[in-house]
């Protein structure tokens, strides 16, 4: 598999973030939001003879084999390396920086916290098509399939293994962690939402063909020209219709202030892009 830096560097990153929220508020909380570690804790507790570390690499070996084969090898791969890499970011801490107790007693602003930090982390791994094993692979599944957000997916997937939790480790425990993993699905769709955002431009001018030349040729994008006619006018139209990043906007959009300052321009916000021109996972 070829290395991309790039990608190897965004995917450390969110590993980072993901660490600081589960090691600094979740896990001194006790906050059994889902994931294989959940669904570990649950097995460990209604079968002591096995000890937990046993049970939690029984259940991810089953995962990432699933990933390989039903995902993909780089999926498969970026999933194992991000699963390690997340395991030993939360040793080194525990190393480091001993967390004796959560920052504070109020389980809430830890539950609210820990989630919003870990959900952005997650998200941002997430969005380069890699996960950190667990129950993140059965989401990833889902989303291929049945086309779900991979926020809504994570939920569906971490639902039971929170129900599970807190009919063994207590009502109030398990009702913070159903809402954490609530709140934990919408800032992941939020973030992949954010990520992948595109804006769709529609533009009428005078000057149309240099406008056209200067997306195709200058941009490197693609339009379509439609022929219209003004509603009070009457006059005969061509507007161009393009797909464009934000910083291919921003080009855009300058250049058509500079050689027509009475230009129509109308731009609406996308979060899906299927095409020539585009990439998708």
């Amino acid at each position: 598999m070829k290395l991309d830096i790039k990608k190897f560097l965004i995917i450390n990153l969110g590993l980072v973030i993901m660490t600081a929220g589960l090691y600094f508020f979740l896990m001194p909380s006790n906050l059994a939001v889902g994931g294989a570690t959940g669904l570990a804790m649950v097995l460990s507790y209604l079968i002591p003879s096995i000890p937990m570390g046993v049970i939690l690499a029984v259940i991810n070996i089953i995962l990432f084999i699933t990933a390989f084969l039903v995902l993909g090898k780089e999926f498969g791969g970026l999933t194992v390396y991000s699963s390690l890499a997340l395991s030993a970011m939360i040793a080194l801490l525990e190393l480091v920086v001993p967390m004796t107790h959560p920052f504070t007693d109020d389980l809430f602003i830890n539950l609210i916290f820990g989630i919003l930090i870990s959900g952005v982390g997650m998200g941002i791994v997430f969005n380069q098509n890699a996960s950190t094993g667990g129950t993140d692979i059965v989401a990833k599944i889902i989303n291929k399939y049945l086309h779900l957000d991979i926020g809504k997916s994570l939920l569906a997937a971490d639902f039971l293994i929170t129900l599970f939790a807190g009919l063994v480790f207590g009502a109030r425990l398990g009702m913070y962690a159903l809402l954490g993993i609530v709140i934990n699905s919408f800032v992941i769709d939020k973030m992949i939402a954010g990520f992948n955002v595109k804006i769709n431009m529609i533009i009428i001018s005078d000057r149309i063909d240099e406008i056209n030349e200067f997306i195709l040729v200058d941009v490197f994008r693609g339009t379509t020209i439609y022929h219209a006619t003004g509603g009070y006018s009457k006059e005969d139209k061509r507007i161009i219709n393009t797909i464009v990043s934000r910083s291919e906007y921003i080009r855009i959009r300058n250049f058509i202030k500079s050689i027509d300052e009475k230009a129509f321009v109308a731009v609406s916000y996308i979060t899906e892009v299927e095409g020539e021109g585009f990439t998708f996972e």
